[in-house]
């Protein structure tokens, strides 16, 4: 039975007996945090044999000696690990030191002031303020990119097989002002959703519609991230691409950071020579040269692109736990009045409280000692227009945190789920 099957007298009676629950939650003085989808101390470890990957050899390809400045574009075995991950060619391939962040705020930058494809191209010289696309829920440091650099945002539903197409189409087409689109298209930050390939094939004939110099950022951050064997596969955009005659349109990202080190990672950026050309010009005034010691560490310690898939097998095994245990609190304990994602790889899962409750049932679980990503964090502007939709990170806790914290969790839903009805009944009578 649903709540909203219940009298007030019936709701009223289970608040006062969930409030008293949710005050021994209170006492007991947790202090958890689900914060952000950070790897644990556990799935670091893996890594700790790139410390020693080196073993006092540090030339490369050509001869190159990399302990001293050069190589804008990155090693060339760096380059090439990082294609094979991204599914692109080595030419079409930067590697960078840690942060793709770095990149994407780069690249768009770099558009806007001096044009993707050179001076005529500049955003700058567009008349009326730029906008760009962001699915929802989505990744809130995307939309504190184009927040900071003044991109107007427009949301774009997200659906189980990828982007409200149908919603994207009609936008690019009426607006040449709509400069991007923001994607995580394996495993969607939060939904865990992978994108289609009707989703990939369409999103590859953007390029023909949109307004001149549109381009897809294209974050790829968990393309080896899955949680089990069977794992979704991604159709190859940039294949698309080519065939479509659209490759200019498409911008990739991708990092070791939840591969090896969060802090200490390798990040990757790829694009059409065309494209490649006029970012290179723009990041050779801000360096030299990337880590390229830290580059070989990588390269020497996953080596290829079965390296990674074993090496990620480990993290599988660490996680998977995690988040079959999030899944079963909710399945148990929120059936009958929230919804949530299922995802088979990734580092978050999506739920969706009943409208205008996600906001009280943060705050509960902040007040019971849970901290979590905040209410409407995976929307522009950090404002979800339901009041529903919350981000659960079950990576970096460990299994007995989160068996702690999913009680917790799910008394501060099903608690600010029933004060609402409880007030929408009382309002309604008065």
């Amino acid at each position: 039975m649903t709540l909203n099957q219940l009298t007030i007298d019936e709701l009223i009676t289970k608040e006062r007996e969930l409030a008293a629950h949710y005050t021994e939650f209170q006492r007991a003085e947790l202090r958890l945090d689900l914060t952000r989808g950070k790897p644990s101390p556990e799935q670091l470890a893996l890594s700790d044999d790139l410390d020693h990957a080196l073993s006092g050899d540090y030339i490369v390809t050509n001869n190159i000696d990399v302990r001293n400045y050069g190589g804008l574009e990155g090693i060339q075995e760096a380059r090439h690990l990082g294609a094979s991950l991204l599914g692109v060619r080595d030419e079409e391939i930067i590697a960078g030191g840690n942060a793709s962040l770095s990149f994407m705020y780069q690249y768009l930058l770099s558009a806007w002031l001096f044009g993707p494809l050179g001076p005529e191209t500049a955003w700058k010289r567009e008349k009326g303020r730029l906008k760009f696309l962001c699915i929802v829920p989505g990744y809130d440091r995307h939309f504190t990119i184009s927040e900071d650099l003044g991109f107007e945002m427009l949301p774009v539903d997200m659906n189980s097989d990828g982007p409200n197409m149908d919603q994207i189409e009609e936008l690019v087409q009426m607006d040449p002002l709509i400069k991007g689109i923001w994607c995580v298209p394996k495993y969607q930050n939060p939904t865990g959703y992978t994108f289609s390939e009707d989703t990939v094939n369409r999103f590859a004939k953007l390029g023909k519609i949109a307004g001149q110099n549109f381009r897809i950022m294209w974050d790829n951050a968990y393309v080896v991230h899955d949680l089990y064997e069977d794992s979704l596969n991604l159709p190859n955009l940039m294949d698309r691409c080519r065939s479509e005659n659209t490759s200019d349109s498409v911008i990739m990202f991708g990092s070791t950071s939840k591969i090896t080190r969060a802090g200490g990672g390798l990040a990757f950026l790829a694009a059409s020579p065309k494209n490649l050309q006029f970012f290179k010009k723009r990041l050779a005034v801000q360096m030299i040269g990337p880590d390229k010691l830290n580059q070989l560490r990588h390269v020497r310690f996953l080596k290829d692109l079965d390296g990674i898939h074993s090496h990620m097998r480990r993290h599988a095994e660490i996680i998977r736990p995690k988040f079959e245990t999030v899944l079963n609190y909710l399945d148990e304990g929120l059936a009958d009045v929230a919804t949530w994602t299922r995802p088979r790889g990734g580092y978050f899962i999506s739920v969706n409280t009943p409208n205008g409750t996600a906001s009280e049932s943060v705050k509960l679980a902040s007040e019971a000692g849970v901290k979590l990503t905040p209410a409407g964090a995976t929307f522009p502007y950090g404002r979800d227009p339901n009041d529903s939709n919350i981000r659960l990170a079950p990576t970096y806790p460990t299994l007995e945190e989160i068996q702690k914290a999913m009680p917790v969790f799910v008394a501060s839903v099903l608690l600010a789920s029933i004060r609402q009805c409880i007030k929408n009944l009382q309002g309604d009578s008065s």
